[in-house]
């Protein structure tokens, strides 16, 4: 049985002894059964709903349903020691959303001296205060047309250990199919096929022509990808759930490349004042029709990284403080405007380029002009 939030909200309006007549079982039973956009419109409608609402054991279902990763014993007291599962939801079910993404300045850079110390780097902060690797915890989750399809929990960021000058200066990146994690069920390959609603296909050939299988993937795949930290309590959601773009066969004639992600704040910390999340989702075809199997598809990279304007990876040392900052930015519910501050990062970004490209080949003229004047100078005194 399933509940709308019209249906709520028309039982929530009814006369009020209406609704007290209801037994509280019967109102848990209702809102048990609603996913959390409902359940939150729900909690807004009358009193009766607004108290049963709070119980935790309900917004531990939404996330269990909207996040598996959610269901694993470590992840639930995380979840516990930061607020609850009600609070978890706020935090992650919106998507970060950046409105200063079209507002960089190309030629407006900060000044970070090379020698300065990593205490003056991260300014007056005691040890309680300092950012570590090992306090961030990725939850991950993949659905494929609404199915969930893998769930990974990393704990920490991979090949930080010591957080020594190589990983501070380093470019920044989590590969998290190579992420190797003992409590994991599975092992870290995603595998999709017919079975799981993708269209079969004769040969590679002929998905060139339609491009089914790819406009298929592009319409099904859900990524979500969480950061927590444990030492301030905060958490977000850095993925923009459906991809953004995406490359067909890309490297080779069999591989689908999927772009998700969402614009961070990097004020005072990097020049570009803004960068972008870059969460990468590969696929594989390694059967087709033709081979006499179903068609299947198995993942090849799921990874994050963080760009700035000018297409530079940033490294170990700013992305944490990115991070970080990013845990208490701004947030929207609109996939849309989400999508859209993301699309004007890119326009942004696209100008950046066009302009450098003309000011090098202004650079370039001058060079050439200052080159031959140089030349006929030297003649012209010569003879």
């Amino acid at each position: 049985m399933v509940f709308d939030s019209h249906r709520i909200i028309a039982m929530a309006v009814a006369p009020a002894e209406s609704i007290a007549s209801l037994s509280s079982d019967l109102l848990y039973d209702i809102l048990r059964r609603l996913d959390g956009p409902t359940l939150a419109c729900a909690a807004c409608t009358c009193a009766s709903f607004c108290s049963i609402s709070k119980e935790e054991i309900l917004w531990e279902n939404v996330c269990s349903s909207m996040w598996p990763s959610t269901n694993r014993e470590d992840v639930k007291s995380l979840i516990s020691s930061m607020g609850g599962f009600r609070k978890f939801y706020a935090d992650c079910f919106p998507l970060i959303f950046n409105k200063e993404a079209g507002e960089y300045q190309w030629n407006s850079y900060l000044e970070y001296p090379d020698d300065w110390t990593e205490a003056e780097y991260y300014g007056d902060m005691n040890e309680l205060e300092r950012i570590s690797p090992s306090d961030f915890v990725s939850i991950v989750d993949i659905k494929f047309k609404e199915k969930p399809i893998y769930s990974k929990v990393l704990w920490g960021i991979p090949n930080a250990d010591g957080y020594d000058a190589w990983f501070c200066n380093c470019p920044f990146r989590i590969d998290l199919l190579s992420c190797a994690d003992r409590d994991d069920t599975n092992d870290g390959v995603v595998t999709l096929s017919v079975s799981d609603g993708l269209p079969p296909i004769s040969s590679m050939e002929r998905e060139k022509k339609d491009g089914k299988l790819w406009q298929e993937l592009r319409d099904g795949l859900l990524l979500s990808w969480i950061i927590v930290n444990k030492k301030i309590k905060q958490s977000a959601n850095l993925a923009s759930w459906s991809p953004l773009d995406g490359q067909r066969h890309w490297p080779t004639d069999k591989d689908f490349l999927f772009r998700f992600g969402s614009v961070l704040s990097a004020k005072d910390i990097l020049p570009s004042q803004v960068v972008q999340c870059i969460l990468i989702m590969k696929f594989r075809v390694v059967h087709t029709g033709q081979e006499g199997v179903q068609t299947t598809l198995r993942s090849t990279e799921l990874s994050m990284q963080l760009e700035d304007m000018e297409g530079a990876h940033v490294n170990g040392r700013n992305s944490l403080l990115i991070l970080k900052k990013a845990l208490s930015c701004r947030r929207s519910k609109n996939y849309s405007e989400v999508h859209e501050s993301c699309l004007t990062y890119s326009r942004a970004q696209n100008k950046l380029k066009e302009e450098k490209i003309r000011n090098e080949s202004r650079f370039d003229t001058i060079c050439i002009l200052s080159s031959i004047v140089a030349v006929m100078t030297f003649w012209c005194y010569v003879l």
